[in-house]
């Protein structure tokens, strides 16, 4: 038997062991081109998505949101206030008249009574225009009595003239008849006769004469005397201010309370109208309360509010009794007081949370005043759908708003749910997808 030889069967194995797999190489251009297709596909479906859901869409966390429900209820239309204690009364003490300080009489802080003294100043200057003016009234006064007796002098001497006048008429007219008797029976001349009735006619234009001088000097010397009076009157007057500023020098309490303020030292000069400090009341007060402009327009003199005292629940009524028109920092200033009785326990500089009433409470659609407001002007808001996935921008109107809810004008419906919560991370978004965490 011959043996097949077995190099065939080894090389055939050999052979077998020599075969291997040959890769194909990638084409990269052909792989780019696949991923850019790949892309547009995603835009076009997400342009598709997009279009059908109307708007931008963003994800968001629902644990992350405050969502609020639309009630049915009673707005009352007020709104929150923080109010300042201050004084109901403040009186600020100037200095009338300008000076150098004398004596301090009282101390910072001190509680004063009307008319108690405070502080002593001199004025040289002052007390020498008091005496120049003393003297000038002095000085017209005495005119005034020096025509006044000249006045009456000539009163007397035209009267004395007068009843002269009077006698010596009189006495002629008494020998004019006897010495016409006497000529008409011959025993008397002519011209005895003619020179008593001339002497007579003479004596009657004297005493015309004398009373129109008496007349016309009187009127006169009235009208100068009445001047001189009316100058005497107002230089009393003068003289009375100029006493009075004098006064003023002693600074005296206006009303009774607690001075403040009031920091001298002596020998200090004080400057005229200069204010060294204020007496406030210390029993009766106001609160200073400012609020956000947006309610400007609201806000009225005689509007009421009240303080609702922490721990018992006390209430006391207030009224609007100031406003003041300027706005600084985007807020302006009232002042409240108390209409009946106000807390025992109130200082000053104390804050009181309180509430101002605005309007008439009234049945509203209502939801919680939240921070959304503040990003949407209160123009639109986020409405969840029924399913509780996704929540949809809606515009909306909005009325009334206090410190707890905001009035619903039109938009939304009872029982609907919204988002309240800040919109900084989505203000541009038109659809919210809503997840879990």
């Amino acid at each position: 038997m011959i043996d097949k030889p077995t190099q065939n069967t080894t090389g055939a194995h050999a052979g077998v062991g020599m075969d291997r797999k040959i890769e194909k190489k990638r084409n990269p251009l052909k792989i780019a081109a696949m991923a850019a297709g790949g892309l547009a596909v995603i835009i076009v479906l997400y342009m598709i998505i997009n279009s059908a859901t109307g708007g931008r869409t963003f994800r968001v966390e629902e644990s992350r949101l405050v969502v609020s429900t639309v009630t049915s209820g009673v707005y009352e239309d007020y709104i929150p206030i923080r109010g300042k204690v201050t004084p109901l009364n403040t009186v600020f003490v100037s200095a009338t008249e300008g000076g150098r300080v004398e004596k301090i009489l009282v101390e910072d802080g001190t509680i004063v009574k009307v008319g108690q003294p405070i502080v002593e100043l001199s004025n040289p200057t002052l007390q020498l225009e008091v005496f120049q003016n003393e003297a000038r009234v002095a000085g017209e006064l005495n005119a005034m009595r020096t025509l006044e007796l000249q006045l009456e002098q000539n009163r007397l001497r035209h009267i004395t003239n007068i009843t002269t006048l009077d006698y010596e008429i009189k006495k002629l007219t008494r020998n004019v008849d006897r010495y016409r008797k006497l000529y008409e029976q011959g025993n008397f001349t002519k011209t005895k006769l003619d020179e008593t009735e001339e002497d007579l006619y003479y004596k009657i234009k004297l005493r015309e004469i004398t009373i129109q001088s008496q007349n016309t000097d009187a009127s006169m010397q009235e009208a100068q005397l009445e001047l001189s009076k009316l100058d005497s009157r107002n230089l009393e007057r003068n003289l009375e201010i100029a006493r009075t500023s004098l006064d003023n020098l002693n600074m005296k309490a206006q009303i009774e309370g607690q001075l403040s303020g009031f920091d001298l030292e002596l020998g200090q000069t004080v400057a005229r109208g200069i204010a060294i400090g204020q007496i406030d009341d210390p029993y009766n007060f106001k609160l200073e309360v400012n609020i956000d402009e947006f309610y400007l327009n609201r806000v009225d003199l005689g509007q009421t509010g009240v303080y609702v005292r922490p721990g018992d629940g006390s209430e006391f009524n207030m009224r609007i009794k100031k406003i003041y028109p300027d706005v600084k920092n985007n807020q302006f200033k009232i002042d409240m007081i108390f209409t009946e009785e106000q807390p025992e326990d109130i200082r000053r500089g104390q804050t009181l949370q309180s509430k101002l009433t605005l309007g008439s409470s009234a049945k509203a659609l209502l939801i919680p005043n939240g921070a959304f407001y503040q990003d949407t002007g209160g123009n639109w808001i986020f409405v969840v759908s029924d399913d509780g996935t996704f929540a949809i921008k809606r515009s909306i109107k909005l009325g009334r708003k206090n410190n707890n809810f905001i009035e619903i004008i039109e938009g939304l419906e009872i029982g609907e749910r919204v988002i309240t919560s800040p919109y900084t991370s989505f203000m541009d978004m038109d659809r919210l997808k809503l997840t879990e965490e």
